[in-house]
């Protein structure tokens, strides 16, 4: 009974983790798309329509252009006449300064000069003096008039009768008189006694502004509900171009509304959930094994989630275009790390989610379906970095000819395409080169291990392996032996034959510590001969956790450390708890000291490993080597294994057994076959005798 309530307790709470995963998946999907920001059609002046009929759903009205709207503007803008107000205080206050500054006379000058120049700054002064910079600002908007405001009257004026104070500075020279004592004059500072008094009044000057402007209309028609706009096929003119182009802008206005807002969301959610719902039914029923892997699920739901957001984000800002974002690399990181159906299936999804966000949905979801397929069919396996620059060679060619496919079934002229959607793909390829490096981020983040990594660890000639060939070359022979072994094995039944030649390499690396104590590294001298049983079999069981301590201290992969505490799994050191038992037949003997910590395989290359291991051991022992003798040790090991239960928790069939047995009994029969025994010469003494 307690049994069965902690199943169910385990149950729900993997239904739990799974349904919070899912919800975290969703939400931050739909927090970052974007709210009917993006349009709802493809459409060009001069292309055919490529949708179904057009027929409008609501009235709306025909917007006119930007630039149409901006010409109506530029034209009513020329009668436009800015504000401004005349304040008399200021020639009073100047021409008040001057006078009093020159009330002796201006030195060098005739005592009538400081009159003439008074008489001068009051004409300027009636006539009106602007700001310089509002002067050159009013004659840049092309402005020919002015209102001048003096008292509760206006009166317009021509821009050319008022002055700025840079022209009316220069005005007052252009009289003989003053003109011919400047060099005098200039030394008196003139300007200082010249400031606008012509102050623009901004608040009517843009209240005019407005109104003027908004006496445009901002449409030129309606289309009515239920008006058909163009039919599939339809070349699309410039009027029609207007008109989508109202339909999409009104659908956009409407949406601003927070009930289409509300709504947006709420189809969003129920989009992003069906499609994420799917993905994890497809684990459930297809690929249960990933639910018990968290670095294989967090993976997953990462790539779900990551571009997706990226893309809204992209989309949101208006930056560069989603073509360029190599979205081949989700299956192709799938693809190496787990299996190919998951890769499409998960590549699916992600695109499928991606659409909610980009523009013209349709030729993105066939280009990104097909950048996908050829990026699962192109990279089996990754054991070269060569593969990958192919695969993004493939993906950057047919990523172009699916989009100049589409083109040509959508329009003839082949000039008027989009050209620059082929440096997108181009772009596309060179980021797809990303995935090698990021490989190795992937591996960290998550814990796997990709082909190049097992690869690298196979290297024989650097790190651990080379230093178990020095210190114990029996047992690294031997690891080599079951490496080979084990790999034929798992190309028979479809396991992964490198993880498990690699993970057979690595498996005895703790002999290196004594290593003399292991039959194939003595020499004629055995050390158990001193010692007792149980101490020779905490020496021989030592191996494991000594190869432990050694893949962690060189951080080797948890995937190759299960190869080291599984060989053996909880198994027994037979020969010497044997040994033990019979010389104490009175005795009830504890098999704790003489049994190995475990645990057992818990996948299938581990077991392949179990199996070859023990019988390429057993095999050196065989009194003679022939077909019989060689075929009853290996069944008979296997189906000991067996019956001990060191497979129950791994996914190994009887069919994988079969076939195990059958590839160790041909290997073993080649490895260990007879030679003929060739003659020798006789001596020529011996010939004479005879």
């Amino acid at each position: 009974m307690e049994k069965f309530y902690s199943s169910r307790k385990l149950k729900w709470r993997n239904f739990l983790s799974r349904t919070l995963l899912v919800l975290i998946t969703v939400l931050l999907i739909v927090w970052a798309l974007p709210r009917n920001e993006s349009k709802q059609f493809r459409y060009d002046i001069g292309k055919p329509w490529m949708y179904g009929s057009f027929i409008a759903k609501f009235d709306f009205p025909i917007y006119k252009t930007d630039e149409t709207i901006k010409e109506q503007e530029d034209s009513l803008l020329e009668t436009y006449q800015p504000y401004y107000n005349y304040d008399p205080a200021v020639e009073k206050k100047q021409v008040s300064k001057f006078l009093a500054d020159y009330q002796n006379g201006i030195p060098g000058l005739p005592h009538n000069y400081v009159r003439l120049i008074a008489d001068r700054l009051h004409r300027l002064y009636q006539a009106g003096i602007m700001d310089t910079p509002e002067y050159n600002e009013a004659y840049r908007d092309s402005t020919s008039q002015v209102r001048l405001v003096s008292g509760n009257s206006a009166q317009s004026i021509s821009l050319g009768c008022v002055y700025s104070t840079l022209s009316a500075y220069e005005q007052l020279f252009i009289d003989e008189q003053i003109a011919m004592q400047r060099p005098i004059l200039q030394r008196c500072n003139l300007n200082n006694y010249i400031e606008p008094n012509l102050i623009y009044d901004k608040g009517k000057s843009e209240t005019e502004r407005n109104d003027l402007l908004s006496s445009i209309p901002p449409a030129s028609g309606m289309v009515m509900s239920g008006q058909k706009v163009i039919d599939r096929g339809d070349i699309v003119d410039e009027y029609t171009y207007r008109v989508l182009s109202s339909f999409e802008r009104e659908i956009k206005r409407r949406s601003a509304t927070q009930t289409q807002i509300t709504n947006t969301i709420i189809g969003q959610v129920i989009f992003v959930t069906l499609m994420v719902f799917l993905f994890t039914m497809y684990l459930g029923l297809f690929r249960r094994d990933y639910f018990n892997k968290p670095r294989s699920i967090a993976m997953l739901y990462t790539l779900i989630t990551l571009f997706p957001v990226v893309v809204s984000l992209m989309m949101r800002h208006n930056f560069l275009s989603v073509y360029m974002l190599p979205f081949a690399m989700v299956p192709i990181f799938v693809r190496v790390f787990m299996d190919s159906r998951t890769a499409f299936v998960c590549h699916v999804t992600m695109i499928l989610i991606c659409t909610t966000a980009v523009r013209y949905q349709y030729e993105f979801i066939i280009i990104q379906l097909v950048a996908g397929l050829i990026a699962i069919y192109s990279l089996r396996e990754l054991t070269r970095r060569a593969q990958v620059f192919k695969t993004a060679i493939l993906v950057g060619i047919g990523s172009t000819f699916v989009y100049l496919a589409l083109q040509l079934m959508q329009d003839n002229d082949f000039s008027s395409m989009d050209h620059d959607m082929y440096y997108h793909f181009v772009v596309n390829a060179v980021l797809l080169l990303i995935a090698y490096p990021m490989m190795y981020i992937i591996e960290k983040m998550f814990g796997f291990v990709s082909s190049v990594t097992l690869f690298e660890l196979s290297n024989t000639n650097r790190g651990l392996l080379r230093d178990l060939s020095e210190i114990a070359p029996g047992t690294f022979q031997h690891s080599i032996t079951v490496g080979n072994l084990a790999a034929e094995i798992a190309n028979k039944i479809g396991a992964n034959a490198l993880l498990v030649r690699t993970g057979a390499l690595y498996h005895d690396i703790g002999k290196m510590k004594n290593p003399v104590f292991f039959t194939e590294n003595q020499a004629g001298v055995n050390p158990h001969d001193t010692l007792t049983y149980q101490e020779s079999a905490r020496i021989i069981i030592s191996h494991v956790t000594e190869g432990v301590k050694l893949a962690e201290r060189e951080n080797l992969p948890t995937i190759i450390r299960d190869f080291i505490v599984t060989h053996h799994g909880t198994g027994i050191t037979k020969f010497f708890y044997i040994k033990y038992k019979n010389e104490h037949p009175e005795e009830e003997v504890d098999p704790a000291p003489f049994t190995y910590p475990g645990p057992n395989p818990f996948t299938r290359e581990q077991a392949i490993l179990m199996i070859a291991d023990g019988v390429e051991a057993a095999s050196r022992s065989l009194p003679e080597y022939t077909e019989e003798s060689i075929s009853t040790l290996v069944n008979r090991m296997i189906d000991q294994d067996v019956t001990d239960g060191y497979f129950k928790e791994c996914p190994i069939t009887f069919r994988d057994l079969a076939i195990a047995k059958l590839v160790l009994i041909e290997r073993l029969k080649a490895i260990y076959h007879t030679r003929i025994s060739y003659p020798e010469m006789k001596k020529a003494s011996e010939e004479e005798k005879n």
